[in-house]
This record gives structure tokens, C-alpha cells and sequence, in this order.
């Protein structure tokens, strides 16, 4: 695909998407639109430092960008799992399940 200029969004040197005059990915947004469904303004709402036009940039961007966006969010996904499964679960949790304060 083209490159496209989205406002109020720019690119790091390893192509990742940041919403402008922040430290939020574009990916961060979009997690919160898949996760949980909200809309634009619901995420503003949630995000109050995040101008509403930030919020529409980078919804706009994500559906620019859908196909590698969703890639990368299941890459993600994948990391996470792999590394929850090597680590097991923690030793408190453990103690808590077997004193009955944890089903």
C-alpha cells in the first residue's frame, strides 16, 4: 500500500504508529476500540489527554493500515501467551488457591 499522511500521526524509526505531542501507539487506541468497543468518543472520554481529532486520526489510521495493524495485534497476542505459558503460574497465586482464599 501507498504511503499515507494521516494527521496528527506520525511514524518511529521502526514504523510504528504514534499519535502526535503523545506517548500513545495508535495501537493502543485500536486495542481499546477491539477490546472493548468503544467508539471515538467513549475512548476520548477515557483518554482525556487525547484530543477527540487524535482519537478519529488514529481509528483512520488503523483502517488505512488494517491488514498489518491486525497482524501486528495478533504477533502481540502470540508473544503474551508464549510468555505467560513459560512463566507458569506465580507462587503467590499458588499459596492463595491452596490456603481457599482463591477458587
Amino acid at each position: 500500500m501507498a504511503a499515507t499522511e494521516t494527521a496528527h500521526i506520525h511514524l518511529d524509526d521502526a514504523g510504528r504508529a504514534w499519535i502526535d505531542d503523545t506517548n500513545v501507539k495508535v495501537i493502543e487506541v485500536v486495542l481499546d476500540k477491539i477490546a472493548y468497543g468503544w467508539e471515538a468518543e467513549k475512548i476520548h472520554d477515557e483518554h482525556p489527554h487525547l484530543s477527540l481529532a487524535q482519537v478519529h486520526a488514529a481509528l483512520s489510521y488503523y483502517y488505512d493500515h488494517k491488514a498489518e495493524m491486525d497482524r501486528e495485534i495478533e504477533a502481540q497476542l502470540r508473544r503474551v501467551e508464549e510468555t505467560s505459558a513459560r512463566a507458569g503460574t506465580p507462587a503467590f497465586l499458588t499459596r492463595l488457591r491452596a490456603s481457599g482464599k482463591l477458587p
